[in-house]
């Protein structure tokens, strides 16, 4: 069984619709995805909806059976200054507190972008804030948006190109932080929402997690590290592995595809069954497709 626990859409920075991630998941032979847009669930609907049997196609007869759909969000949190990321599952998308929070958190995420494509202008980057609007669209905006707009702009050649102290990395010229949760508030959050939180891509440059702090997370309720990713060095993985089996946390993987952004890459790394079993028995929402 493969089992994806980590894409994005359109509904955030990813650059295809929801429908287009579980065609594209089932086309790769997926058994299990999750949609785990940036702090919110507004694609889960439109995902749903493309799985639901007798689906058709514009150009094509109904796509066959057998994709699970996981309903996710992954959530913006900082400690001690820095991003942090929780991927979180089988929750309650209307729990009062949960969702205030993301409300809170898309909002400022407006915020930001407006005061990057600002720091921007003034860098002479001549990116304006009605380029990015329209590239986010209803989306989520992100960072992606901006350096899409960027390169659209011929400021970079590639969007990848603005991740860096030059421009819009973290701590870079036009950075700006925003308002994130507190990773310990954010597990409680979605454990009262009836999901769980698992803790995402700990080794990857920018978003390194301290074993220390990993083991203080599993004591606030923590189900689960992102192990397997597509960025997460081999030594990384082999760290985050052996601090789950210590912790007693569910092991997980995924791809963090991004459409375009990322090579289209759903299916690439994956969730052992009996990890994902660890984690939806743990769930209490009933969330599950």
């Amino acid at each position: 069984m493969r089992i994806d626990l980590h894409t994005h859409s359109s509904a955030s920075d990813g650059t295809d619709p929801p429908a287009e991630v579980m065609r594209r998941a089932r086309e790769r032979g997926v058994d299990v995805v999750a949609l785990t847009d940036h702090d919110t669930v507004a694609g889960h609907a439109e995902a749903r909806a493309a799985l639901s049997p007798g689906t058709r196609r514009p150009a094509g007869p109904p796509d066959p059976p057998g994709l699970t759909f996981v309903p996710g969000m992954e959530l913006s949190c900082q400690l001690a200054g820095r991003s942090l990321h929780l991927l979180a599952y089988l929750f309650d998308p209307a729990h009062p507190g949960l969702a205030a929070e993301t409300a809170s958190i898309r909002d400022d995420r407006v915020r930001r972008a407006r005061a990057m494509v600002a720091k921007l202008t003034a860098l002479g980057a001549g990116v304006t804030w009605e380029q990015v609007a329209a590239i986010a669209g209803d989306s989520v905006v992100g960072r992606p948006h901006i350096a899409r707009a960027m390169a659209a702009a011929g400021v970079i050649s590639d969007p990848a190109e603005a991740f860096t102290a030059e421009w819009i990395g973290d701590g870079g010229r036009a950075y700006q932080d925003k308002y994130a949760l507190d990773p310990s508030v954010a597990i409680g959050l979605v454990r009262d929402a009836g999901g769980v939180s698992v803790l995402a891509h700990p080794g990857t440059p920018g978003y390194e997690v301290p074993d220390e702090v990993i083991a203080r997370l599993a004591a606030a309720g923590l189900a689960g590290v992102e192990v397997w990713h597509p960025e997460q060095p081999a030594a990384e993985r082999a760290r985050a592995r052996a601090l789950a089996g210590e912790l007693g946390l569910a092991a997980t993987g995924g791809s963090d595809d991004h459409g375009a952004l990322t090579g289209y890459r759903i299916g690439r790394e994956t969730t052992p069954p009996e990890s994902w079993e660890h984690l939806a028995a743990q769930a209490s929402s009933g969330a599950a497709r």
